[in-house]
């Protein structure tokens, strides 16, 4: 280095500002990475139920910012409540009432006179509907089996005893479906269940009794009406599949769920493709599976497989969020899927079975169009939100097909909500028997109970009727994949 008082050379104060200049471009390219760095924290930060695959119930409502309105159903037109021209419901009078009261004027509300001689000039009928009066009380029933003696052979023959009183003293099976309904179809834990059942029906049914119902209905369900379902779903041209986690005997566990638009069949288990499969349908599924981006479905080679598009725009939102200018392809991404549900509605609206090639081309164009707009804006950068995008649109170029799926065949849906609805059920459940399953058999139970009253509910079926029967004669079971 020159002395302080020494005149520095040209060649001198040029090497000086090169090693500025490059200390600068040091400090810069540390700059964007910070900022990179920032706007992924940010991002992290201000992830919920849109921009992720969080729950709904997992945002807070004390510090989430209201959302943009941006959902992806589009507006009908139509005013909320009760459509023009559709039909209401209301209490009618009947004509035979349980108890009649009338009552009668006894004195002039103008001028005080005696009104109790005077003849009634107008009758109106108003009726009250509540519950009888009454306590309820069980109703029971005594089997007497009356064993004969033959009086040539002297042979005592007993006569068949009747499958609803296999034992001493038992409930019957309309006090059962009731108890597995509560459990099961209302998700009332087993001790506000029986406190339920017994102040509305008039029994003394205990805790235990509740929760062993959940597990005969298991059992009765499991060699009959599981097999019947899992046979149709295998053999359904569009499928559905999804997985969630349940908490069971303090450990966390996984609930699958397979369906159709009018099945559903469900197993616990962990989260592996040998558990997928235990289920008994995918190794012999052959249409189209309708799924998340889970990698545990990617060992179902002989099948097609869709993309959840809500899925997909979540993912996209995550990345477009933080930073909205310097990620405009995954906006322009989520406006080409919507874009193609649109089209595929109107499609199916007019009775088609297939995109025409113009609108098929048209959404191609879109979808290529926004993954060459992400690979100029990632071009560069290494913070986590450019590695987090460039990972998107590798996906997005690999999947192209599966993505695509809903607008190449007008019967794949847009979403995986058929399978997401039923697991629905577990998380009601579990959250109000105070966060966790106390047993893993439980769990199991529950899971097998609820595939039998989603498959009826999607039939139109009235659940309490089915239990019902499920203890009477047997379980309801569907015919065929759609009803007739």
């Amino acid at each position: 280095m020159p002395s302080a008082d020494s005149e520095l050379t040209r060649d001198e104060l040029l090497a000086l500002l090169r090693a500025k200049d490059e200390h600068i471009a040091l400090i810069q390219q540390r700059l964007e990475e910070l900022e990179g760095l920032v706007v992924a924290l940010t991002a992290r930060l201000g992830r919920d139920s849109s921009n992720s695959s969080r729950p709904p119930s997992s945002d807070s409502p004390f510090v989430k910012k209201p959302a943009a309105k941006r959902s992806v159903r589009a507006k009908s037109g139509k005013r909320p409540g009760r459509q023009p021209g559709s039909g209401g419901t209301t209490l009618r009078l009947v004509d035979d009432p349980d108890e009649t009261v009338t009552e009668v004027a006894s004195e002039c509300g103008r001028c005080g006179d005696d009104l109790r001689d005077a003849p009634v000039f107008e009758v109106q009928r108003r009726q009250v509907v509540d519950v009888p009066p009454l306590a309820p009380k069980p109703y029971v029933t005594e089997y007497r089996i009356c064993s004969v003696a033959c009086p040539r052979c002297a042979a005592v023959t007993e006569p068949a005893v009747p499958g609803v009183a296999s034992g001493r003293v038992q409930y019957g099976p309309r006090v059962k479906a009731r108890a597995a309904w509560l459990v099961c179809g209302h998700f009332l834990p087993v001790r506000r269940a029986a406190s339920t059942l017994n102040a509305l029906l008039g029994f003394s049914a205990s805790t235990g009794f509740l929760a062993s119902v959940r597990a005969q209905a298991a059992r009765l369900l499991e060699t009959g009406f599981l097999p019947a379902v899992r046979e149709l779903i295998a053999s359904a041209p569009v499928a559905h599949a999804d997985e969630t986690t349940a908490r069971a005997a303090g450990a966390l566990t996984y609930l699958h769920v397979a369906c159709t638009d009018y099945l559903t069949a469900m197993h616990v288990g962990d989260r592996s493709a040998r558990t997928i499969d235990a289920g008994g349908i995918w190794p012999e599924f052959r249409g189209v599976l309708v799924r998340d981006g889970y990698s545990g479905y990617a060992h179902l080679e002989k099948i097609e497989h869709a993309w959840c598009g809500i899925h997909l725009i979540r993912d996209l939102r995550a990345v477009n969020d933080p930073d909205p200018a310097g990620q405009s392809w995954a906006a322009m991404m989520v406006n080409t899927l919507l874009i193609a549900n649109r089209l595929a509605h109107r499609a199916r609206a007019h009775g088609r079975d297939r995109l025409s090639d113009g609108d098929l081309g048209w959404i191609k164009g879109l979808y290529h169009g926004a993954l060459a707009t992400g690979r100029t804006e990632n071009d560069v950068g290494r913070d986590p939100l450019h590695e987090q995008a460039r990972t998107l649109m590798r996906r997005f170029a690999r999947h192209e097909a599966m993505i695509l799926r809903f607008a190449l065949d007008l019967a794949v849906p847009f979403t995986n909500n058929t399978a997401e609805l039923p697991a629905r059920a577990v998380k009601v459940q579990q959250r109000t028997s105070g966060g966790c399953w106390r047993t893993l058999q439980g769990l199991i139970d529950f899971a097998v109970v609820q595939s039998y009253l989603s498959t009826a509910t999607k039939w139109g079926k009235n659940t309490l009727d089915v239990l019902e029967q499920l203890f009477t004669t047997g379980p309801w079971i569907p015919g065929s994949l759609t009803p007739m």
